[in-house]
C-alpha cells in the first residue's frame, strides 16, 4: 500500500529535510514516528528536500507499507510521536504510480521579509529582517524580468548538482502586507538556493542599490559572483505542491504561517 502524507514543520531546529547521520533532520523525525505506527522501518520520499532552517506549510511525502492501518492512524498516531515542530496534516491512499517528488506538477515557495526599523523577537527564525525601507513596486518590476524560461546560473548555488541551469519560472510576485513582504515563486523545479538568491537580488533592488533592469544583466551574465548574497533560510517556506487532480490530494490548510497576525492571514486568504 502506498500512502501520501501532507506535513507542516518549523525547520529552525532541524538540519533540513534529508536524513542525517546525527538523526536531526525532519525526515529522520518523520520516519521514526511512522515506524511506531507501522511496527517497522518506513522509508519516505518528499516533494522537495528543504535545507536547514527552511520551513514547510505543505511538504508532501509518500511511503510504502504492508501495515494495514486506518488513514487516521497515520495522522493522529504519527503526530503523537512527532516533536512539536512537525505535524502530519492529512493522509491519503494513492496509486503505485504516485511519487511525491516526480509526480509534482508545480511547487510554490514563499519568502517572508519583516521590513521594519525594529526587529521582532516573534519573527526570529521564521522571517528575514530587513531594516532599510524596501520599494516593493521596484522589486516587482525586477521580478517580472525573471518570469519565463531562462538560464538561472546567476542564481544557482555553487554546489548545485542539477544537470541544467535552465528553469521555467511560472510566477514571481512581490506583495506587501503592512510591515511584511511576501515573495512567491512558482515553478516545476528549482535550482539549489535559487529562491533565496533571487530574493537577495530583489532586496538589492528594493533598497535602491540597483535598478530593476539590473536583473536582466544578471541573467545575461550567468555569473553567480555578480549577483547579491544568498539570503537566510529562515524566511523560506515550501508553501504548496500541486499534483494531477486524479490523485485527489488536499490543498494546504493555509498559505500563511500561523504565527502571523490574523489580519494578515485574512488578507492572504483572498490573495492565495
Amino acid at each position: 500500500m502506498r500512502i501520501a502524507l501532507g506535513t507542516e514543520y518549523d525547520g529552525a531546529g532541524f538540519n533540513g529535510w534529508q536524513t542525517q547521520a546525527d538523526g536531526r533532520s525532519v525526515q529522520d523525525a518523520v520516519e521514526r514516528a511512522l515506524a511506531e505506527i507501522a511496527g517497522g522501518t518506513v522509508a519516505t520520499i518528499c516533494a522537495g528536500r528543504t535545507d536547514a532552517g527552511v520551513h514547510a506549510l505543505d511538504q508532501v511525502i509518500h511511503f510504502d507499507t504492508n501495515a494495514a492501518r486506518p488513514l487516521t492512524a497515520w495522522v493522529r498516531g504519527g503526530n503523537r510521536f512527532l516533536p512539536p515542530a512537525i505535524a502530519v496534516r492529512w493522509a491519503r491512499s494513492v496509486p503505485d504510480d504516485f511519487n511525491a517528488r516526480y509526480a509534482a506538477r508545480r511547487r510554490r515557495y514563499d519568502y517572508w521579509i519583516l521590513n521594519d526599523a525594529v526587529r521582532s523577537p516573534l519573527a526570529h527564525g521564521r522571517a528575514t529582517w530587513i531594516f532599510r525601507p524596501l520599494d516593493e513596486a521596484a522589486m516587482q518590476r525586477a521580478a517580472d524580468h525573471l518570469v519565463g524560461t531562462h538560464d538561472f546560473s546567476a542564481f544557482r548555488a555553487a554546489e548545485c548538482q542539477a544537470a541544467s541551469p535552465v528553469r521555467e519560472l511560472h510566477e514571481l510576485s512581490v506583495r506587501r502586507f503592512g510591515r511584511w513582504i511576501r515573495i512567491s515563486a512558482s515553478a516545476n523545479a528549482f535550482l539549489h538556493h535559487m529562491v533565496r538568491n533571487i530574493v537577495g537580488a530583489l532586496v538589492y533592488v528594493g533598497t535602491g542599490r540597483h535598478a530593476p533592469e539590473w536583473i536582466v544583466e544578471l541573467l545575461a551574465a550567468r555569473d553567480r559572483t555578480r549577483a547579491a548574497p544568498t539570503l537566510g533560510a529562515e524566511g523560506l517556506y515550501l508553501a504548496r505542491v500541486e499534483y494531477d487532480d486524479r490523485f485527489d490530494l488536499p490543498l494546504p490548510g493555509a498559505l500563511v504561517p500561523h504565527w502571523l497576525n490574523a489580519n494578515t492571514d485574512q488578507d492572504l486568504r483572498s490573495d492565495a
